[in-house]
């Protein structure tokens, strides 16, 4: 079933996940390989980010990340920017429990909004960006099939040093070959 598998499922953001996301948010050590902005944010910017941000636009679908079994929230996944003339997207995965990081869930999330993107939604092609330092989820996105496509070098200031951003993409006939 499309936003299912056997350990997670995947539901629609809505106004009142603000207050989890909030909490992921402000986690510096959650934030701090997912977010260029390392800021503590007051709840009604938060707030107003999920509301005109996530759900407010057209270009945008977000998805809490679902451990399955208890319904117990455990991330959110988007895919933003979306371009349905030209069919492409970025997409974007937090696993912002920390007591779910480095157990699959991550890949899983994302393969299954993959599967939504290119089988549903028909999208040509994927991207995203990855901080150079986060070596687990450029293992994770080669893995699944995303290719590098370039580097901005050096546009990312953490502890005192300076990082690049790495760009990676997957087609739809790179996808449903795997």
């Amino acid at each position: 079933m499309l936003f299912e598998s056997s350990r997670m499922a995947l539901r629609k953001m809505t106004e009142e996940d603000a207050e989890l996301y909030h909490i992921w948010r402000n986690d510096l050590e959650v934030m701090q390989s997912t977010s260029p902005f390392l800021d503590i944010y007051h709840f009604e910017a938060t707030k107003e980010f999920v509301n005109q941000v996530i759900l407010g636009s057209h270009t945008s679908k977000s998805y809490m990340v679902l451990e399955r079994k208890t319904e117990t929230p455990i991330g959110v996944t988007s895919l933003i920017n979306i371009d349905y003339k030209n069919r492409n997207a970025e997409c974007i995965i937090d696993i912002g429990n920390k007591n779910y990081w480095g157990k699959g869930y991550g890949a899983e999330a994302l393969k299954l909004l993959l599967d939504y993107a290119f089988l549903e939604m028909n999208l040509h092609r994927v991207s995203l960006r990855v901080f150079s330092f986060n070596q687990r989820a450029i293992k994770l996105y080669e893995k699944v099939g995303f290719q590098h496509e370039g580097r901005s070098r050096q546009s990312l200031f953490r502890e005192g040093t300076w990082h690049d951003v790495i760009h990676m993409g997957i087609l739809q006939n790179e996808y449903v070959k795997r």
